[in-house]
């Protein structure tokens, strides 16, 4: 695979995970989803031949489950879903040049085809295997089927995932003290025979994929801990009715179905082949894509990285296929730095956001552009109020109002004059910023580099205040007008992939000629129309108090949520233990007020976060899996409560020297009512 930047002379793939057939998507979800829009736009933006696909993962256990408790079919209720996402992503401009399902005749077809030619060559083999089972319910318990203990770090896990914990992938059998989630009882194991594809053979590969691969750093630097030690071979069948039958052989396959993520991201080539049947190989060939020589780019959220880095690559080799040229993990969404809860109603969901009748284009703004892609970002209303105002109000639609209205009024149109050094230079430097931040993967430095442009209109139209010009020296008027109508509409072509709703207003105010998403980056440059209309403004200002409304509404729901869960709902808590302590044990606890100084991720870990915490006494330095519950860059300065004396560990590399204390699975973090000075005990 070659590493030529973009554009290259090959047809790209750009594909966004698929969403779960099972719930409402939240703006959370939407980072991922515009994070692939704007990159895929941005690469056609360049030049580059590009389909843009995804698709509704519609089969495993979430959806059986779901399913189940509402009394439909697992077809139906995640056709209902699919129809939910299918209409929603355009809402917000999301706009996949094909979306599927993994339950449609292609992706059937495709992922049996694929699974037959792994067996042929030699890349699956038969095992038993113990797999948890239902004795109340006389079933096995495939993945979200069973919960228990993780035998990696002994968090409470799911079946196939240890999601609280240390976010590794569970095979059938791993999970220890399993539990039935369908009647609560302690399940047992018993011997099956499954199917396995042969990971540990493709571990030289791998390790050389990762040497190539490109995109953000997480996705490169976090499946190395599996790559080099030991790598297992990865069970791809369960015994359950729903799924993708195992192809029949002629030893027979016990009514098994292929394990969810087989033909998932089977599904990436599915929904590409089902783009050029409708379009023509002419127009895009998702064989000389998939099986030739395509550059694939992965976005997905980092919580499925290893599926992406390791599994399925592993797949792609052992057919002959295109393996990713990138893959761009996302971070997370937090929500005023607490983790989203769907459970709780605590979250900005995509059809409220809507509702309240902000336009897509600033909420785009704010999901590509706000932190890099890879780090997590906390919505709020303010922060958001203050990025739409400041920015997309003050700078990119205040510059490009006040130029094109001052050429329309002054000069009818653009004024005839030749386009200066200085600004030709300037968006030159723009086009050279957006073509960088695509090689970079960069969807944050993409936008920035139109908007940086803005800004620079700005300050150009201020410096030379042509209204004070056009009396005096008219041609200098002229010549400030002429370039800041060319600025006007380079903004409009690098800033499409962004915001491409309001870029086609500016285009069309620039007299561009057909759609803006169909200009390639020289159009930054072209001569703008002689004649323009009279503009109107982009954006508009949100008010404070409207931020206020939203806030109010936010805290009542997740009020009322939460107060419905306390009337109708038995909470599980964790039963008392029986086993009492002395009051000498207790004291042999040394428990300190703690502030904290620093606060950052860890690199590679989806949880863990690294903390400086003054202790009174000295400084620690503490691991925490509060990464993904709480706003890293609003924690120094917050008094916490430390458990001083704990034995040291080494977590993802990082020492850790003592626990911050918190409760519950969302971590809220201890802290004291009066004024306890770091370094003070707690008694």
């Amino acid at each position: 695979m070659s590493h030529e930047e973009f554009p290259t002379d090959r047809p790209a793939v750009v594909t966004c995970g698929l969403p779960y057939a099972n719930g409402d998507l939240h703006i959370g979800h939407l980072r991922t989803y515009v994070g692939g829009d704007v990159y895929a736009r941005a690469l056609r933006t360049l030049g580059q031949d590009t389909a843009f696909v995804s698709g509704s993962d519609m089969h495993g256990t979430p959806v059986a489950v779901n399913a189940e408790q509402e009394g439909v079919s697992p077809e139906s209720f995640a056709l209902d879903w699919h129809e939910t996402y299918e209409s929603t992503f355009p809402k917000f401009d999301v706009d996949f040049d094909n979306y599927g399902h993994t339950h449609d005749e292609t992706n059937t077809e495709l992922t049996t085809d694929i699974v037959r030619t792994l067996e042929e060559n030699g890349h699956v083999y038969e095992k038993e295997i113990m797999v948890a089972y239902d004795p109340t319910e006389e079933q096995s318990l495939p993945d979200r089927y069973v919960e228990g203990t993780c035998p990696y770090c002994g968090e409470r896990a799911r079946g196939d995932e240890c999601d609280e914990g240390c976010g590794r992938h569970l095979e059938p059998g791993e999970i220890e003290d399993p539990e039935s989630t369908i009647t609560g009882n302690p399940a047992e194991y018993r011997e099956q025979t499954h199917k396995f594809f042969r990971v540990s053979a493709f571990q030289d590969y791998l390790s050389d994929f990762l040497d190539r691969l490109e995109g953000t750093s997480n996705a490169r630097n976090q499946p190395r801990e599996w790559i080099e030690g030991e790598l297992r071979d990865w069970c791809i069948t369960r015994d359950m009715d729903w799924g993708i039958d195992y192809p029949e052989s002629e030893e027979g396959d016990d009514d098994l179905v292929l394990y969810v993520w087989v033909d998932a991201p089977i599904e990436y080539i599915s929904s590409t082949k089902q783009y050029t049947e409708r379009v023509g190989p002419d127009t895009f060939d998702w064989a000389e894509a998939w099986q030739e020589s395509g550059d694939i780019v992965h976005v997905i959220g980092r919580d499925i990285i290893q599926h992406h880095t390791v599994f399925w690559p592993a797949m792609l080799h052992g057919v002959d296929y295109t393996e990713p040229r990138a893959v761009m993990a996302s971070g997370f969404i937090t929500l005023n730095g607490k983790g989203f809860s769907t459970s709780r109603n605590r979250a900005v969901w995509a059809d409220e956001y809507l509702d309240e009748g902000f336009h897509p284009d600033l909420l785009r703004y704010y999901l590509a552009t706000n932190g890099g892609f890879q780090q997590d970002v906390d919505f709020s209303w303010e922060r958001f109020r203050e990025r739409v105002n400041n920015e997309l109000v003050g700078t990119v639609g205040n510059f490009a109002y006040r130029a094109l209205l001052f050429a329309h009024r002054e000069f009818g149109g653009t004024p005839d004059a030749p386009l200066s050094d200085e600004v030709r230079e300037r968006i030159e430097t723009a086009m050279d910023d957006f073509a960088a931040a695509v090689n970079d993967y960069s969807v944050r430095e993409a936008g920035d580099a139109a908007v940086a442009l803005a800004g620079f209109g700005n300050e150009y139209i201020q410096r030379n205040e042509p209204w004070n010009l056009v009396d005096d020296d008219p041609e200098r008027a002229a010549q400030v007008i002429r370039d800041c109508v060319q600025i006007a509409k380079a903004v409009a072509v690098l800033f499409a992939p962004v915001a491409p709703g309001t870029c086609d207003r500016l285009w069309d105010q620039v007299g561009g000629e057909g759609s803006v998403h169909d200009a390639d980056i020289d159009a930054a440059l072209e001569p703008p129309a002689a004649d323009l209309p009279e503009p109107t403004e982009l954006y508009e200002k949100i008010p404070e108090e409207r931020v206020e409304e939203l806030n109010e509404k936010l805290a009542e729901r997740v009020a009322e949520s939460e107060d419905t869960e306390d009337e109708d709902m038995d909470i599980d808590f964790d039963p008392i233990e029986s086993d009492r302590i002395d009051f000498e044990t207790f004291q042999d606890l040394d428990i300190r007020v703690g502030e904290i100084l620093e606060a950052e991720g860890i690199e590679g870990a989806d949880d863990l976060a690294r903390l400086v915490v003054d202790i009174g006494v000295e400084e620690r330095q503490i691991v925490a899996g509060i990464k993904q519950l709480h706003d890293l860059d609003s924690l120094p300065g917050t008094r916490v409560v430390v458990l001083a004396n704990l034995e040291p560990a080494e977590l993802f590399g990082v020492e850790s020297n003592g626990m911050v204390l918190a409760a519950g699975e969302e971590a809220d973090l201890l802290t004291t009512l009066g004024d306890a000075v770091p370094g003070e005990r707690v008694r």
